[in-house]
């Protein structure tokens, strides 16, 4: 394990913007952390990604990343970054988070990231404004999607902001064509981890299961006071057992959740993937 008090460490405490150049020493390598948003953020979920025929286009979709943390089989850590970013990711284009440098060549099988409320150590990262950041510390959010859903003329806005933190561990996704678990620094090489984010989570029609479908007309009915927004307060006030059958079956599995506020809140804290489509484990932070 390097020391947490030579250049690299600095280099990573400081901030997620910045990234250490890598060091020349023979027998280390590198691991650099990005994070996207794909095209379904960056331009818009079209209707035929839905069952129902809505069309779902992001004006913002900011997240604040940090805690990222490589460790070994044993959990020895290798280096961390205890501070957060805030991106927006309707920027078009891969945004930088971190980089890891002079580590030991091997495989660091335990990889973790968090996404939290934005605090004091919440730095800007691309796209995202002093503005925003303002917002997210006041609001205590962790995520904030804006954006308007149509189907043919109908037109429904919504501005939702979501404060539940998540730690996503022991992450793993495709590298070269194989899955591999957590990140494999190479002698000389650099390791490109993309942290995605995928906006369609939230609009789900089950928490758990992996054949979930995108639906928007049971979202769009809790706009009672039809002002063309749908507010996380209406969604909360529309019970899973008030939904028209029509319009989907709610699934919640074992997660105890009866209305579509508490729905999409939990929902929201599974946006975070590992490689594209990559999985990690969503739980608590410690």
């Amino acid at each position: 394990m390097k020391s947490l008090f030579g250049r690299t460490y600095l280099c990573l405490a400081a901030a997620l913007l910045a990234g250490c150049g890598a060091d020349e020493t023979a027998g280390t390598g590198d691991v650099v952390f990005t994070t996207w948003g794909e095209g379904y953020i960056e331009e818009e979920i079209p209707a035929s990604a839905f069952e129902d025929g809505w069309a779902i286009k992001f004006s913002k979709f900011l997240v604040v990343l940090g805690g990222v943390r490589i460790a070994d089989d044993s959990g020895a850590p290798g280096f961390e970054v205890t501070t957060t970013k805030l991106v927006d990711h309707v920027a078009p284009g891969v945004k930088p988070l971190a980089t890891f440098a002079n580590l030991e060549p091997k495989p660091w099988t335990k990889v973790s990231f968090e996404i939290r409320p934005a605090g004091g150590d919440t730095e800007l990262g691309d796209g995202a404004t002093a503005a925003d950041l303002d917002a997210m510390k006041q609001g205590k959010y962790a995520i904030w999607a804006e954006g308007e859903a149509t189907q043919g003329a109908v037109k429904k806005t919504f501005r939702w902001g979501f404060g539940v933190p998540t730690a996503y561990t022991d992450c793993r996704g495709e590298k070269d064509g194989r899955e591999t678990v957590g990140v494999l620094v190479t002698n000389g090489g650099t390791d490109n981890v993309e942290i995605t984010i995928h906006g369609d989570h939230l609009f789900y029609d089950d928490l758990q299961s992996p054949n979930a479908k995108l639906r928007f007309n049971a979202l769009a009915s809790a706009d009672t006071d039809n002002d063309g927004e749908v507010t996380l307060a209406e969604l909360t006030a529309k019970k899973l057992v008030d939904i028209d059958p029509a319009d989907g079956a709610y699934g919640t599995g074992a997660v105890d959740v009866n209305d579509l506020g508490a729905f999409v809140t939990d929902l929201s804290r599974t946006v975070g993937h590992f490689r594209g489509e990559g999985e990690c484990i969503a739980t608590d932070p410690k």
